[in-house]
This record gives structure tokens, C-alpha cells and sequence, in this order.
């Protein structure tokens, strides 16, 4: 029934500029008629009242389109932040944080860990403290969500106990360069090196923007920038390109849920 109520209405706007048209030709009869008829091309008082008024609609359906025009250009996203902040659900890699240095130190603490103070201590990070406020300075340098970083290195490491291809030396918190079978991944000379890489490596797949500072990431150039705005699509089975950090199941949904535990 609405369906009808519509094409009836439709119809009728349709219908009306012929209604318009005739009834304008009968009264240019009448007046030819009368002898009444003004110089040739003229129109009456209320004939030019008309065509001023249907001017002054055109002027105004104009301005309509050109605002209309206006308003989708400035909507549209312009970066891969604004893209990010916009997905319903979907946790951004960039942007700014409420996350402090303080939560980040207790929960690695309430993991029960124990943090490696001496292996750590040789890269500068003698500490828990210093280790997370680390990760909080570089993630900001580079817009990046310090959470994201520091839960990814969490879970990439078993809360720095490590026990994969990589070793704790190596400080590489994120197996950036390992593939399996034994492959043991990158090295940095010291912690905060090996901080920096690995959120440049973020923002590689987080998005199009240059980095602020000079790359350390020697796998930066691999990185399909942009492909993975979202800490979900670092996993390639979630990934819609099928690309991303990592091929295991749920893998940046698993990091997603560790940024929950630790806001909470």
C-alpha cells in the first residue's frame, strides 16, 4: 500500500509540469484572443511574477546541490584515522590514548610474571616501569595506541618469557622476521630500538602516513600500508585482503581482548 501511496505521489510531481504548461497556453489564448497581446516575447505582470519565482526555486536547488556537493567531500574519511574511528567495533591502531604507563606496568604485574630485569637491563629497561614507559614514548612519537603495542608484545612473548624462535637478546617483542622452523627474526641493539621497530611496523599496516621518525623497521618496505587500520585485521584469516601481521586464528581479536582486560 505505501509502494502505491508513493508512485501515486510520484506521479502527480510528474504529471505537473504538463498541467503548468497547458494551463499557460490557454491563457496566452485568451489574451491573443482579447487582443491584449503586449510586444512580441512579452509576458504578463503574473506571467513574469512566474518565471522570476521559478528562477528564484532553480537558484535555490543550485545552492542545495553545491552545499549537497560540499558536505560529501568534507565527509568523506581523508585519512586512516578517521576511517578507524569510524568502523563500529572495530578497536584503531592510530590515535590517542587513556591508557597510562601505570596500568600497562600492572598488568604485566597481575600476569604473575616475573619481569627479566637481567636480560632486559642489558638493552636499558631494568624495569617494568621503564619498559612500558618506553613503549608509551614511542607509541606516541608515531601516533600509535600504546596499549596496542604493548598487549601485542604480551601475547607475542607469554609476558617477556618468551620460549619461541626468538630469544630475549634478540629484543624483538613482536617476532618481526620469524616464519617458523627455528627461524629466529630480527635483532636490535637495545630494548628501545626494538620498541621502536615494532610500532613502525604498525603503522606500516595502520596506515599511508610517514613515520616521524627514522626507520629502524628493515621490514617496513614489505608492509602493504594501510591494509589493517584495525588491531582485528592484524590477523589475515580477519584481514578482507588477507594480509596482515600474523596468519593465526583470531589472532588481533586475542590482542583486542588483552587491551579489554588491561583498561579494566
Amino acid at each position: 500500500m505505501d509502494k502505491e501511496k508513493r508512485r501515486c505521489k510520484y506521479m502527480k510531481r510528474k504529471n505537473k509540469p504538463f498541467t503548468r504548461y497547458a494551463e499557460a497556453g490557454l491563457a496566452v489564448l485568451i489574451v491573443l484572443t482579447l487582443g491584449l497581446a503586449g510586444a512580441a516575447g512579452g509576458l504578463s505582470p503574473r506571467a513574469a511574477q512566474s518565471e522570476q519565482a521559478g528562477a528564484d526555486v532553480e537558484d535555490i536547488s543550485a545552492n542545495g546541490r553545491e552545499e549537497n556537493a560540499n558536505w560529501e567531500t568534507a565527509s568523506q574519511p581523508d585519512n586512516g584515522e578517521t576511517q578507524a574511528a569510524a568502523a563500529d567495533g572495530q578497536y584503531p591502531i592510530m590515535g590517542n590514548s587513556d591508557v597510562t604507563v601505570q596500568e600497562m606496568v600492572d598488568y604485566f604485574n597481575a600476569s604473575g610474571e616475573e619481569y627479566p630485569a637481567e636480560e632486559l637491563s642489558e638493552g636499558g629497561a631494568d624495569s617494568i616501569e621503564t619498559f612500558c614507559q618506553m613503549y608509551y614514548d614511542e607509541a606516541a612519537a608515531e601516533g600509535v595506541r600504546p596499549e596496542v603495542a604493548f598487549a601485542q608484545t604480551m601475547k607475542e612473548t607469554g609476558f617477556l618469557q618468551y620460549g619461541g624462535d626468538a630469544s630475549i637478546e634478540q629484543f624483538n617483542f613482536a617476532g618481526l622476521g620469524t616464519t617458523g622452523n627455528g627461524v629466529p627474526g630480527n635483532s636490535y641493539p637495545d630494548v628501545q630500538t626494538g620498541i621502536r621497530a615494532q610500532i613502525q611496523h604498525l603503522k606500516a599496516y595502520a596506515t599511508s602516513d610517514s613515520l616521524n621518525q627514522e626507520c629502524v623497521d628493515d621490514r617496513y618496505d614489505y608492509v602493504k600500508k594501510g591494509s589493517a587500520p584495525y588491531v582485528q585485521w592484524l590477523g589475515q584469516q580477519e584481514n578482507p585482503e588477507g594480509v596482515g601481521w600474523a596468519a593465526g586464528d583470531n589472532y588481533g581479536y586475542d590482542i583486542v581482548g588483552m587491551i579489554e582486560d588491561m583498561m579494566e
